[in-house]
């Protein structure tokens, strides 16, 4: 009788912890982040889409973080609907979307780092998730808009030089044109008597 107590116990005892990891693993899996990039490259004063789906037991809290080598600050938090609490850097740069993806605009040298991203759920339960991002200096426009408006430059001046080698030629042609109307109609000089 004894022995089964002892099994019974034993049985319980396996039960109760079977059903404490299901609970853990249940809560560990509780909130989900999935992106189909983490890490971004695009240019200077381009957009960038920091796209994740997340599932959660109820109704998520989305908290953006930036963080460099230099510097950590939070962009804001989202709640369904918008963000709230964003940073001043970000108030006109950062849009939200309704499962708290971001896009943050007019990209800047100084926006290379990560992105963390921390979920949390109702239950108090958190998970985070990171992007990488670089940014980009776009040298080869500014090769061109530096040639293209040194090629305008070049071509306003060639003009400029023309105009001012025509209107030298035709001031020259009219003041010949008015010392020939001024001249006498012969040439013929009288000597007078002294």
């Amino acid at each position: 009788m004894l022995m089964l107590h002892y099994r019974l116990w034993d049985i319980h005892d396996v039960a109760v912890l079977f059903c404490f990891m299901l609970y853990m693993c249940h809560r560990a899996e509780a909130i989900t982040i999935q992106s189909p990039q983490r890490s971004l490259t695009q240019s200077v004063q381009e957009d960038v889409f920091f796209s994740m789906n997340v599932t959660c037991n109820g109704t998520p809290t989305i908290q953006w973080t930036f963080m460099s080598s230099t510097v950590s600050r939070a962009i804001g938090i989202w709640q369904p609907g918008a963000f709230i609490n964003i940073t001043a850097d970000y108030t006109s740069r950062v849009e939200a979307h309704d499962n708290g993806s971001m896009v943050l605009s007019d990209l800047r040298l100084q926006d290379t780092g990560y992105y963390v991203v921390t979920v949390t759920d109702k239950t108090g339960g958190s998970k985070d998730a990171g992007f990488v991002l670089k940014v980009n200096e776009v040298l080869y426009e500014d090769l061109q808009y530096l040639s293209v408006s040194a090629l305008a430059l070049g071509c306003l001046a060639a003009i400029l030089m023309l105009a001012i080698w025509l209107l030298d030629k035709a001031y020259t042609k009219i003041v010949a044109w008015r010392r020939r109307k001024e001249m006498p109609a012969n040439d013929a000089t009288e000597l007078q008597p002294l």
